[in-house]
């Protein structure tokens, strides 16, 4: 069994399929409305995938615990500009239901990884035992 990569962490990808989902969204508005509230909306939703790697990345789990709880945040983030989204019309009330529901679910299901991550022994921890 070979190491595993970020792409095999279930999280991470649910996580880059819903920020492509709401970059598809946010495309199609002005440039007005991708200045005043796009950017910042695709730059939080990016982050929680972005940080879910970075922590995956780390020699230690308690590093990977803290990125992901930068991209707990990042989410959490994004719950609120998807919502001054949907108040300020950019996005139809149903459509702005269905996405925040995604990233509830993607909220529990991180809060869940989180815990799984627990105390954990570094990567290679085997690597370091001695005889």
């Amino acid at each position: 069994m070979g190491m595993k990569t970020i792409n095999d962490l279930e999280i991470y990808r649910e996580a880059m399929r819903l920020a492509e989902s709401l970059w598809n969204v946010v495309s199609e508005w002005t440039q007005f409305d991708k200045n005043a509230v796009g950017s910042q909306i695709v730059r939080a939703a990016d982050s929680i995938a972005a940080n879910i790697a970075e922590g995956y990345g780390r020699f230690h789990y308690k590093e990977n615990k803290k990125h992901c709880y930068y991209a707990r945040g990042s989410l959490i983030e994004t719950l609120c500009f998807l919502e001054k989204s949907a108040k300020r019309d950019l996005i139809p009330k149903d459509q702005a239901r269905a996405i925040y529901h995604d990233f509830e679910t993607l909220l529990k299901r991180l809060n869940a990884y989180i815990k799984s991550i627990g105390n954990q022994p570094s990567k290679d921890a085997e690597n370091d035992q001695t005889i």
